[in-house]
C-alpha cells in the first residue's frame, strides 16, 4: 500500500542530462543553480526525495520543489523567476536633468563634477548619480589630450606611412627611426623593498639624478629586430653616426626606407648631404605632430614599461649598460608590431575628430556671445 504523496515521475534526454551535468560542475554556474542540477540528477536515478535530502543535507520540500519545476518547466524552471523589485524613484526626467547638467555646466569652484557635488545640487544619492553617469558613459573626472596636425601634407603623408607598413616595397628594408633624448639615471634615496607575498615592491617616491643619455633606434617593421645605440648628446652629428650604424648593417643590395619625425636635427645640411649621397635611402617624414605614426615609438614605450621607469641606475653608464640588456633581451626573438588600421580609417577618424572640435569650439563662442551680449 503506497503512503503519501505521489512523486512527479522524471525522465532526462540526453541531451538534459548533458546541461544539468554542465551546471552542476561548472566552475562559472551559480552556487543555487548547480545544487537544483545535482538534484534533479540525483532524482532522475531513482532515488526518492528523502533519501536525495539527506545525502545533500536539504529538507524534502526543497528536493521536492525543484522536482516539480523540472518535471514542469524542464531545464527553464531551474532558473529564478523575475522578481517586481522596488518601484523607481528616479523617473526619466530626472535622469535627464543629471545628464543634461553634467555636459553643460560645471560646479561652482570647481572645474569638474563630482558624484557628491551633482548629488548635492540634485539631491539624488551619490549613488544613484554613479549608476546615471555609468549607464551613460559619463567620466567627469577624466581628461584626455590631444593634438591636431597643421601639416598640409597630412593626407599624402599619412598614406605613404600607412602604405610602407601595410604593403611594404619588395628587395627593400623600413625602418622607423628616432631618438629617446634626455634618458634620466635614476637612484632612489634608500633602498628598495622587495615584493613579498601579499606586499607589492616599495620605492621611495624622491630619487637622485646622476646624468642622462639618448638613445638612437631603427625598427625593422618586419622583423621586428631593433638597431639602437646610445650617447650623451643627441645633435646632428651623433645621428649621422647611428646613419652610419644603419648604412653598416643593412646590406648594400638593399633599398633603405627611412621613417622619421620633423625634428631639427634630421634636417640639417649635414643630414641632406649624408642622404645625397646615399641614393639607396628613402626619407618619409611623419606629418607634423603625427610621431603616433612612428612605429619605433611603441617599442620605446615598451623599453620605458619593462625596463627604464622601475629601473635603479646609480650612473649614466649602468643606465646604458640597462638599455644594451633590453635591446640584445627585444633582438634574441624579435616580434614586429602589426599595423592594423588603414589610412582611410585614420583619415576618417580625424576628420571626425576635427568637425567635433571646430563644434564645440563654435559652441563656445555663442555661449560667450550670448554671456556678454554682443
Amino acid at each position: 500500500m503506497r503512503t503519501g504523496r505521489p512523486k512527479a515521475r522524471l525522465r532526462l534526454s540526453v541531451d538534459e542530462e548533458r546541461e544539468l551535468t554542465s551546471l552542476a560542475h561548472r566552475s562559472r554556474s551559480a552556487p543555487a543553480l548547480a545544487r537544483r542540477a545535482r538534484i534533479v540528477l540525483a532524482c532522475a536515478g531513482g532515488q526518492d526525495n528523502r533519501a536525495v535530502a539527506r545525502r545533500m543535507h536539504l529538507t524534502p520540500a526543497t528536493v521536492g520543489k525543484w522536482r516539480g519545476r523540472f518535471v514542469r518547466d524542464r531545464l527553464e524552471g531551474l532558473y529564478d523567476e523575475p522578481r517586481p523589485g522596488a518601484p523607481r524613484t528616479i523617473t526619466d526626467e530626472h535622469v535627464e536633468q543629471v545628464v543634461v547638467r553634467t555636459l553643460e555646466s560645471i560646479p561652482r569652484g570647481a572645474t569638474h563634477w563630482s558624484t557628491r557635488a551633482m548629488a548635492k545640487a540634485t539631491g539624488h544619492s551619490h549613488a544613484t548619480i554613479s549608476r546615471i553617469w555609468h549607464a551613460f558613459g559619463l567620466q567627469p573626472h577624466r581628461t584626455e589630450t590631444f593634438k591636431l596636425s597643421p601639416d598640409p601634407l597630412l593626407i599624402p603623408k599619412v598614406r605613404d606611412i600607412v602604405g610602407l607598413y601595410v604593403n611594404p616595397p619588395e628587395h627593400a628594408v623600413v625602418l622607423c627611426v628616432d631618438e629617446k633624448s634626455q634618458i634620466q639615471a635614476l637612484d632612489r634615496t634608500c633602498p628598495l623593498l622587495p615584493m613579498r607575498p601579499g606586499q607589492a615592491e616599495r620605492r621611495t617616491h624622491d630619487y637622485k639624478r646622476h646624468g642622462t643619455t639618448s638613445l638612437f633606434a631603427a625598427l625593422d617593421t618586419q622583423s621586428g629586430k631593433v638597431i639602437g645605440e646610445t650617447h650623451r648628446r643627441h645633435r646632428s652629428m651623433e645621428f649621422r653616426k647611428f646613419l652610419d650604424r644603419i648604412d653598416a648593417s643593412v646590406p648594400p643590395d638593399r633599398e633603405v626606407h627611412i621613417i622619421m619625425d620633423n625634428y631639427g636635427t634630421h634636417k640639417t645640411p649635414l643630414i641632406r648631404n649624408w642622404f645625397a649621397k646615399r641614393p639607396r635611402f628613402h626619407v618619409h617624414f611623419t606629418p607634423t605632430y603625427g610621431s603616433w605614426l612612428n612605429l619605433v615609438e611603441r617599442w620605446f614605450a615598451e623599453l620605458t614599461t619593462k625596463q627604464i621607469r622601475r629601473g635603479v641606475h646609480r650612473s649614466v653608464t649602468e643606465l646604458e649598460r640597462a638599455i644594451a640588456a633590453f635591446l640584445e633581451a627585444h633582438n634574441t626573438a624579435p616580434r614586429p608590431f602589426i599595423w592594423t588600421k588603414s589610412a582611410d580609417d585614420i583619415l576618417a577618424s580625424i576628420a571626425r575628430f576635427a568637425q567635433r572640435t571646430a563644434d564645440a569650439q563654435s559652441a563656445q563662442l555663442m555661449s560667450r556671445t550670448t554671456v556678454t551680449g554682443h
